[in-house]
């Protein structure tokens, strides 16, 4: 091999070398740029038939460029796919190189012929294939597979460079920057950063960032903003997660239709309440009323009316919206947006107990003592129309200055059945309700959770409850029931408000449980607890809403055990999905509050819930968000303390905060 010029490829470009002698499997060579190397012998892509002398190393670099120049004009006239077409003809899978370049030059090849078609089948791969010194011809099918995947490859590169271009100007400002592949390049953007290594062009669009230089985290996200696509504080959780927020038109053309079907209600089965004095009790901003409450005097007792809007009347079994309730299991709500279980038509209108309206329901009737002692329920089918809307602080300041006969006799049995279940081992740790406020300021408040008027409430839909599990169960029917352990370690008995002491006993309880099984209930303080007061915004609630009005009405319950563990699986899926979404927005908005309402640096109360090796857990007490403190040896705390902390540093797009001393 000694004077043969050889040449090699080396990161996609080829060299001429002269070689000076053999080692082995290796040639000592000089390339065209004078380097001396070692070359292993399975890295020559031609060698020449020719030899050559060069009296130095300058007169081998100019032979050799010379004949890199010669060779790269030489591959000008060559047409591949011409040479390809006489080849494939010959039904010959692979060709010697010098007989395909006679066929391209259509005469005697020389060395410098050969090696200029070689670089040419390097090239354009489409063709042939160079291995082990022979050239493999590709059949229709691979050079229609190769094209079509260099068209993609082309068309790729076209959109990053474009795309690059574009999502650089709507990040400097310019938002309404156009290019043919707008659309699609923000919908990779946006499931990228939804997704990121799981998004379906992840490698495409993390290359389409970088060429932009946009690489950092949250670059996309500022991005979709400034395009228009996601509004400031868009919802990225929910976004991640499968949650359906909107209803389809089938869905929304479901229920109008099912108003008007089923707007006829009153049956010899339903008993008429509508002359009792029903009212509802919620928040100013409910739009979904599915309970109601009445009391008249029986004797030396009362008669408590817990009406709850009868769902089953217009969601049945078989319905499309009984399977969008099913798959969506629950209503979320959140401080700048409420998803509905149901469309809004039914929630809000149809199935809501608005006041001076007609509406089914399905009323416990329950007589009480004044001691908040149980004599007798029942519970009925009924048509109710509901006499006052009040508020919470309305019906608050009715009990405590006893203007309202009816709210002051409903808070006092309240209160009573409150002490019952305490005094059957409920665990009742009433903390403050976190209000979150967005408008052109994040306000954040805390509201008593155990107010007169909101125990009262709680208290009847608790009762309302627990005779709908007895009423299910003692019949032997299927049913889905809520059920939950002794607390592992009990820290106080009775109620307790004690901010500490309760955010210790809610880290020792034990998990809740949803089986078809009636079993005790150590926080509700029952023997069985199941819910049924709201089949507005519960699946749960509307299954055994169902039960209950098949076992009443005695047609037979709708459900099978069978049907009500399948239940218990969609339910818990739904309520982790949707539990994780509202929980994880409320901490979004406390953490865009700390950046816009309290700002880095400012100080804070902190009630330290426990002293750890390497960090003081505390909860910041103005806004019930906790947190961690850093060790500090010179100031000794323990669990219960209250301290001052600072914020060093937040962020709610990474979800993150820091505290200091």
């Amino acid at each position: 091999m000694q004077g043969k010029i050889v040449e090699y490829v080396e990161q996609g470009k080829f060299f001429c070398a002269l070689v000076q002698g053999e080692e082995g499997k290796r040639l000592r060579v000089v390339n065209q740029n004078g380097r001396e190397m070692k070359l292993p012998l399975g890295r020559v892509v031609h060698a020449s038939e020719r030899k050559f002398a060069a009296s130095s190393r300058e007169d081998a670099m100019a032979l050799l460029q010379d004949t890199d120049v010669r060779r790269q004009a030489m591959m000008e006239p060559i047409n591949l796919a011409d040479i390809w077409e006489l080849a494939v003809a010959e039904e010959q899978d692979a060709f010697d190189a010098r007989f395909l370049a006679e066929l391209a030059f259509a005469d005697a090849a020389t060395d410098d012929h050969v090696a200029a078609f070689l670089r040419c089948v390097f090239v354009d791969k489409f063709f042939f294939k160079y291995r082990e010194g022979q050239v493999l011809v590709h059949s229709h099918e691979v050079v229609e597979q190769l094209q079509i995947m260099a068209r993609k490859e082309q068309e790729k590169q076209e959109l990053l460079k474009e795309g690059a271009r574009g999502l650089r100007a709507i990040y400097d400002g310019a938002a309404d920057y156009q290019w043919p592949e707008r659309q699609l390049c923000l919908e990779m953007v946006a499931d990228f950063y939804l997704h990121g290594n799981e998004a379906r062009e992840a490698a495409t669009t993390r290359e389409l960032l970088k060429q932009a230089n946009l690489s950092r985290l949250h670059d996309p996200y500022f991005i979709l903003i400034r395009a228009g696509i996601w509004q400031q504080d868009e919802n990225i959780i929910l976004l991640k997660s499968d949650l359906p927020v909107n209803f389809s038109e089938e869905e929304e053309a479901a229920a109008m239709a099912v108003q008007e079907k089923r707007s006829e209600f009153f049956d010899e089965n339903r008993l008429d309440l509508r002359d009792c004095p029903l009212l509802t009790i919620d928040a100013p901003s409910t739009r979904d009323l599915d309970d109601a409450l009445h009391v008249e005097k029986k004797g030396d007792n009362f008669l408590v009316g817990i009406h709850i809007a009868d769902v089953s009347h217009y969601v049945r079994p078989g319905d499309l919206l009984f399977d969008t309730a099913r798959e969506r299991a629950t209503s979320v709500y959140m401080a700048d947006q409420q998803i509905a279980m149901l469309p809004h038509s039914l929630s809000e209108n149809s199935c809501s107990l608005i006041a001076g309206v007609d509406r089914p329901a399905l009323s416990t009737l329950v007589e009480l003592t004044p001691a908040g002692e149980v004599v007798h329920s029942r519970i009925v089918r009924s048509v109710v129309n509901v006499k006052r809307r009040l508020s919470y602080d309305g019906a608050l300041q009715m009990a405590a200055t006893k203007s309202d006969e009816e709210v002051t006799i409903l808070t006092e049995l309240g209160r009573k059945l409150l002490e019952q279940r305490v005094a059957a081992g409920a665990v009742v740790m009433p903390v403050p309700d976190v209000n979150i406020r967005v408008g052109q300021q994040i306000e954040v408040s805390l509201a008593d959770s155990d107010s007169p008027s909101r125990t009262l409430v709680a208290e009847f839909m608790v009762l309302a409850n627990v005779i709908g599990a007895r009423y299910v169960s003692s019949r032997m029917e299927p049913g889905i029931y809520r059920s939950q352990d002794p607390p592992r370690q009990r820290l106080f008995e009775g109620l307790q408000r004690d901010l500490f002491l309760n955010f210790r006993q809610r880290r020792c309880l034990s998990r809740g449980q949803l089986s078809t099984t009636a079993k005790s209930h150590s926080g509700v303080g029952a023997d069985c607890y199941t819910t049924v007061t709201s089949p507005i915004r519960r699946f749960l609630d509307l299954v055994m809403q169902h039960q209950l009005a098949g076992i009443i009405s005695r047609q037979g319950t709708p459900f099978t055990e069978k049907d009500c563990k399948g239940f218990v699986g969609n339910i818990m899926h739904g309520l982790a999905r949707a539990n994780r979404v509202r929980s994880q927005r409320h901490r979004y908005w406390l953490l865009r509050y700390l950046e816009e309402g309290v700002g880095v640096g400012r100080s804070m109360p902190a009630l330290v819930l426990d002293v750890q090796a390497r960090r003081i857990q505390v909860v910041l007490t103005d806004i019930l968000l906790e947190g961690d403190l850093p060790l500090n040896p010179g100031v000794r705390v323990e669990a219960g303390d209250m301290v001052q902390v600072k914020l060093a540093k937040v962020s709610a797009l990474d979800n993150s905060f820091r505290l200091e001393w």
